[in-house]
């Protein structure tokens, strides 16, 4: 069968497009192993923030991620931040990769965020053993770096411009959701009545 990325095919930004936007378990049958091999962090990174546009796109948090298999460099999981498109507490990019990954051995890959992950989400990987995190924002949040590594998780930082300029865009325009998505609906209620 003829896959639609294949060694001949070049890594543009439609090409990661489609991989962040198709289904995690259609990307073996649809893209080739020798395609998977030549992507690079910083292409991973790219389709994180990918997602993360997706979820600012539908009307939630613009923060995404992906998980690799360190040696196959298959993506496993993926995700994006979902608190408001599914009303639910803490579907954050990170824990959504996670969940679509499913019960793995999480020890032999890598998770790519778009955003410095929240405690939440940082005792997650580090609970599951992820290997290593590459983190795209230390810019507009970040501190759960030292708790990882403190944890054994080597944590790399490759602050991607336009991740960054995506969630300060976020914050300016909807303040309260992005303090929602940190601490709850409480932090943002005792804001309004302060």
């Amino acid at each position: 069968m003829k896959t639609l990325l294949n060694k001949q095919s070049q890594i543009t930004e439609q090409a990661l497009a489609a991989i962040a936007h198709m289904p995690t378990k259609s990307l073996p049958v649809l893209i080739s192993d020798d395609f998977m091999q030549g992507l690079t962090d910083a292409d991973f990174m790219r389709i994180a923030v990918l997602l993360a546009q997706k979820s600012y796109d539908e009307g939630g948090c613009p923060i995404g991620a992906v998980i690799v298999d360190n040696s196959s460099k298959q993506i496993v999981g993926k995700g994006h931040n979902t608190l408001v498109q599914d009303n639910h507490p803490y579907n954050h990019g990170e824990t959504s990769a996670i969940g679509d990954a499913g019960r793995i051995d999480f020890s032999k890959t890598t998770l790519y965020t778009s955003l410095s992950p929240c405690v939440v989400c940082a005792t997650l990987l580090y609970m599951r053993g992820l290997s290593r995190v590459v983190v795209g924002d230390i810019t507009n949040a970040c501190g759960t770096e030292t708790l990882l590594r403190e944890k054994g998780v080597q944590v790399d930082i490759l602050q991607d411009q336009q991740g960054i300029a995506l969630y300060a865009h976020f914050r300016s325009e909807k303040p309260e959701q992005d303090l929602e998505d940190w601490q709850g609906l409480s932090a943002v209620k005792n804001k309004i009545n302060l």
